[in-house]
Formats: structure tokens, C-alpha cells, sequence
């Protein structure tokens, strides 16, 4: 029970950003919340916070920790909620939002399956490339593609996913394969663009991940439109798997660097809160966590 305690502890401080905030929230002392930290620090051997008298910042360890404390405490909730909830049936409507194209090939085509099992539940599914504002716009659940860095929101994992260099058998017929990172500057990059500018490419190199910037004669806004040029033979493309997998199965598309591929940007189910989720949303997220792990779904779907 004290090891629970200490670590809902650590969740809430962090969502909080601090430890009066979080003492107020429970109705402790801070010095009680402190004292709770400072065991569960000495418990695992590591240092999960920086705590001055102003802030308090995650480190490495922490950050890796709370979502793994998040993900744990959410699954406890469901579980405790689906034994009491036995006879309830999901109903309401849910606003969605998800990436544009990830939300057009792996959200869209789903829904009326879910639907489907879940008839007295109506959607909105916003598909745009933003970020947005949960709480301000009203959001149930947003899709995200990322490392979560904002501790206030809670995050279910909804699968796997990693971001390689493609081409297509021609371009590289054309020009051959790129054998480290600094052969990209021999290749054409087809770079997304973003205000105004080109991101970089991230890999893992020398122990370390380095962002490299890419060059070349096509650079546009929108994912799909790289993902097609690189089916056409433009160039290098750095997409993400659940975007390419069929067509790297299907021998239109080859990898490239792939001992240099960097940690990927896992795929999320966010929410603005973790407590008194509504069934209807739990029911979502459990059915694209579902789907999403059908044995061949990403090559194939």
C-alpha cells in the first residue's frame, strides 16, 4: 500500500507541478508529500525529480517513470470501473481528433466497426495536423504520434511505431543506398516542411540521436505528398512505418539506415484527465488498442 501511495504520489506531482499543489489536491501537508518522494527515490535507486523551492522538472529516469506510473494507475482505474460496471453499456457521443493522415487511414476506417459493437454511441472525428487543446476545444481523446511531454495530459499506448528512410527500387537503382547518415547529403531528401523551414531527420548515432538536415528540389507540408513522390522515385522520404508498411511489403518501397533508426514516436490515446474516464471513451481506446495489434495489421492495413 505504501509503495501505491508513494507512487500516485509522484503522478500527481507532476501533473501539478508541485508539491503544495499536489498536497492541497489531497489535503496533506507538503512536507508529507515530500517525505513520500524522497522513499520512493531511495526505494528505486534513482532520482526522479529536481525540486528547488520554486519548480520541480523530471529527469530522464522520472520522465520514463511517470509513464509507466500513469499508464499503470490508468489501467487499475478501468479494471475497478469495468468490475462495477458489468451491466453498463457505453453510450453518449465522443469528440476525436487525430493527425490528418493517420486519422484518414488508420482512425476513419475503423469507426464504423466501432459503431457498430457500440450502437448507442454518436462521433466526431476532427482530423487536422495540430495540436490541440484538449480541455479548451472540448477534445475526449486525441490521437497523438509523439513523445508525450506534457505530464498534465494522461496517455494510453496504442501501439508501436518508428520512422525510417524509404525510397522506391528505382531511385534507388538510380543512385544506390545511403550507408551512413552522412551519405544524405549525396541523396535527394524529399523534407517535409514546417514555419517556414525544414525539420530535421533524427537517427541514433554514436550512442547519441543526432537530428541531421536534409536537402533537396521537392519540399512540401503535407505527409501524403511526400509518401506519394517517394512512390514515384523522387527521392529519400523519412515516414513512419503504420504510412509505409504496406508498401514496404508489397516491395514498392526499401529501407534504408536502418541500424542508424532512432527510438520512435509511439502512438497515443491522450485525455485531459485520468479519473472517472467515461466508459465510452475507455471503450474506444480498448477498441483501436485491439485493432492495432491484429497479428500483420500495419503491413497490411
Amino acid at each position: 500500500m505504501d509503495q501505491f501511495k508513494q507512487i500516485s504520489t509522484f503522478v500527481e506531482v507532476a501533473a501539478k507541478g508541485s508539491l503544495s499543489a499536489a498536497a492541497r489536491a489531497e489535503g496533506i501537508a507538503p512536507a508529507m508529500i515530500g517525505r513520500r518522494l524522497d522513499a520512493l527515490e531511495e526505494r528505486l535507486g534513482v532520482k526522479l525529480l529536481q525540486r528547488t523551492t520554486r519548480k520541480i522538472a523530471l529527469t530522464n529516469e522520472g520522465e520514463a517513470f511517470l509513464e509507466d506510473c500513469q499508464r499503470i494507475l490508468s489501467d487499475l482505474e478501468n479494471a475497478e470501473t469495468a468490475v462495477s460496471e458489468r451491466s453498463a453499456h457505453a453510450s453518449g457521443h465522443l469528440l476525436i481528433s487525430a493527425p490528418a493522415g493517420f486519422g484518414r487511414q488508420h482512425v476513419a476506417p475503423l469507426m464504423p466497426s466501432f459503431l457498430t459493437e457500440h450502437r448507442d454511441v454518436t462521433l466526431t472525428l476532427n482530423l487536422n495536423d495540430r495540436v490541440v487543446d484538449l480541455i479548451g476545444e472540448g477534445i475526449d481523446v486525441a490521437i497523438r504520434i509523439a513523445s508525450l511531454s506534457d505530464s498534465s495530459l494522461i496517455g494510453a499506448k496504442l501501439a508501436d511505431n518508428k520512422r525510417i528512410v524509404v525510397a522506391s527500387p528505382a531511385y534507388i537503382k538510380r543512385h544506390g543506398k545511403p550507408r551512413s547518415v552522412d551519405d544524405l547529403q549525396k541523396h535527394n531528401c524529399l523534407a517535409i516542411s514546417g514555419e517556414g523551414s525544414q525539420r530535421g531527420w533524427s537517427f541514433r548515432q554514436g550512442g547519441k540521436i543526432v537530428t541531421v538536415k536534409v536537402a533537396g528540389n521537392m519540399v512540401c507540408n503535407d505527409g501524403q505528398v511526400l509518401h506519394d513522390w517517394a512512390l514515384a522515385g523522387k527521392g529519400l522520404a523519412w515516414r513512419s512505418m503504420w504510412e509505409v508498411g504496406s508498401e514496404i511489403e508489397a516491395g514498392k518501397l526499401v529501407t534504408v539506415l536502418d541500424e542508424f533508426a532512432a527510438p520512435g514516436n509511439d502512438i497515443y490515446a491522450v485525455f485531459a484527465q485520468r479519473r472517472h474516464l467515461p466508459l465510452r471513451i475507455r471503450v474506444f481506446v480498448d477498441f483501436l488498442r485491439r485493432a492495432y495489434a491484429q497479428p500483420d495489421y500495419w503491413r497490411h492495413g
